[in-house]
């Protein structure tokens, strides 16, 4: 069981073939980043989902990595507690030139994108 982003996200599977990952998440209902953002309406922060990205494909690879560039980050609906249960990650990557890495990145809950992410990050 590995924890990121603050606790937030728990991936309970995690698939790599070639250059895709895709993992079956579980959000953490009871945690506080929850509570204060936004109070009445608790929404997963994007910060928290960006970090998912970078956690995940840096466990996968066993690598340290960076952000360097983020040429596209668009959340197009919110991801509240009462998905809990019905997140995917899907990231297709390659490298593009020594020492980084290209990657395309959804968050989904059932079959609707909720996060996407087109981003280069640096192998530290």
């Amino acid at each position: 069981m590995t924890l990121v982003s603050e606790n937030i996200f728990e991936v309970k599977d995690l698939q790599q073939q070639g250059g895709q990952i895709t993992a079956t998440l579980r959000l953490v209902e009871d945690n506080p980043i929850l509570n204060g953002h936004f109070p009445g309406q608790s929404v997963v922060p994007g910060a928290c989902m960006l970090d998912l990205v970078k956690t995940v494909i840096g466990d996968a690879l066993s690598i340290n990595i960076q952000l360097k560039t983020a040429g596209n980050i668009k959340f197009m609906q919110m991801v509240t507690p009462a998905d809990a249960d019905e997140l995917n990650l899907k990231i297709t990557h390659k490298p593009i030139e020594a020492g980084f890495i290209s990657l395309n990145a959804t968050i989904l809950k059932a079959e609707t994108a909720c996060f996407k992410l087109q981003a280069v990050f640096a192998i530290l």
